[in-house]
């Protein structure tokens, strides 16, 4: 009889939400689920998608009850709650939720996400017209009366990871400024796992950069003694977690395919910087950024052993065929340097995008 009542007191245990603060982005339920009562279970079909840059994708997820036959009772409404995690445990980003007929998205996903419910126990969300800043691991929370549970999905979007360094020189960035640095140039800055599939695929580069959890890595896949030493195995080395602020290094950013068209200018002469960017204007276009030259070459096999000006005042030329004269030994995107603007002569790579 004891326990009898022990369970029947767990089964009415609850947090009801303030009523100030009941609305539908920041309701919060805390529940306590009797031992036999129906268990709600949320589930991801998939547990990472993969996508690219303007895209569309569905991040699925359903739920189920392990014993009832429908989807919902039908005596509470149910609460769906998508987030984006970050790489602070404790924080989530708020992108969209629906509880009835109410629907709220959040921030740039605002007009871009919607559920997919092709059934009624489908949660899943549909995210178009995908940004970089998408790239990410997302919760699906639902919630019905006193029962809840979750499922992870991660997005993965296909590109290139390369590493940054300004004008300035070797280790000039603080992580903020990195940042600035990978958006001025069609770009984010990279996560540990992109950072790390790139060195699976032969990214290998000395200096040490920052990565969008704070912390500062670099791929090593032929270890060498300025490298980490040669007798240690190839890998991703890290030197763990620096002070944002103060601290100064390279920086790794991430681009995926854009929507336009990557060229370099056929022009009778040669030019300085500012000539380069007239010139691409007057031809429709602007002078195009690091990162949509290296998208270019990655994803698309631009090749071309022509040196040319890039946004940032670095000159460039990508090589996906290695030859003589043209990057011999392997494919990449050769650096010149960061030429005197106004006496050096280069050809330019120009971006013009579609409408």
């Amino acid at each position: 009889m004891k326990n009898l009542l022990f369970l029947v007191l767990i089964s009415v245990c609850w947090a009801e939400p303030h009523p100030g603060n009941s609305s539908l982005e920041h309701e919060r339920i805390i529940h306590i689920q009797a031992e036999n009562g129906p268990r709600l279970l949320v589930v991801a079909e998939q547990a990472k998608i993969f996508s690219h840059r303007g895209g569309n994708v569905t991040l699925p997820c359903k739920f189920y009850h392990e014993h009832r036959s429908t989807a919902g009772s039908g005596t509470h409404k149910i609460r769906v709650k998508w987030t984006k995690l970050t790489s602070d445990y404790l924080k989530e980003v708020d992108v969209f939720v629906a509880m009835g007929h109410h629907r709220k998205s959040y921030g740039n996903y605002q007009g871009r996400v919607f559920l997919r419910e092709s059934s009624e126990n489908d949660a899943s969300l549909i995210i178009t017209n995908i940004i970089l800043e998408d790239y990410g691991r997302y919760k699906c929370e639902v919630i019905e009366g006193l029962e809840d549970d979750t499922a992870v999905v991660a997005l993965n979007l296909e590109g290139v990871v390369f590493p940054y360094s300004p004008r300035l020189g070797r280790y000039n960035l603080n992580f903020h400024e990195a940042q600035r640095a990978c958006l001025d140039q069609d770009s984010v800055i990279a996560s540990f796992d992109q950072l790390y599939d790139a060195w699976r695929s032969g990214l290998d580069w000395c200096n040490a950069g920052w990565l969008s959890d704070g912390s500062v890595q670099y791929p090593i896949t032929k270890p060498r003694e300025p490298c980490g030493g040669k007798n240690t195995v190839p890998g991703v080395r890290n030197y763990g977690f620096w002070d944002k602020d103060k601290s100064r290094y390279d920086v790794f950013c991430f681009t995926s395919n854009f929507n336009g068209r990557f060229y370099y200018l056929i022009h009778p002469t040669k030019l300085t910087y500012d000539e380069a960017v007239q010139a691409c204007l007057k031809d429709g276009a602007q002078i195009a950024k690091v990162g949509q030259i290296f998208a270019a070459w990655k994803l698309l096999g631009y090749d071309r052993c022509d040196a040319g000006w890039l946004a940032d005042g670095s000159v460039r030329y990508p090589i996906s065929r290695p030859r003589k004269r043209c990057s011999p030994n392997e494919a990449a995107v050769r650096f010149v340097g960061f030429p005197d603007k106004k006496h050096k002569l280069y050809g330019v790579y120009c971006f013009r995008a579609y409408n």
